[in-house]
């Protein structure tokens, strides 16, 4: 069985300013065709629009209604307190 990668991202909506912390994994395994992306956990104010494979597939949804890629809107929590 593959090892799940693991991580936390931070998500900004530009629109209201809604923000948290995503816990989100994937195969780490760079044979494998698709890493079977998932987010494991979403922060109060968000939800998922569409689920994929991939970080840069996968929708987001704020509360607000914008809907964005998991990747373009997500950084590296460096420092998370």
């Amino acid at each position: 069985m593959a090892i799940r990668d693991r991580f936390s991202k931070k998500l900004n909506c530009p629109q209201c300013g809604n923000a948290g912390f995503a816990e989100a994994s994937e195969i780490d395994d760079p044979k494998r065709k698709h890493p079977d992306f998932k987010v494991d956990q979403l922060p109060r104010g968000f939800g998922v629009q569409r689920a994929a494979n991939h970080q840069e597939s996968f929708m987001i949804k704020c509360e607000c209604g914008r809907k964005f890629p998991f990747r373009s809107l997500a950084e590296a929590a460096a420092e998370r307190r």
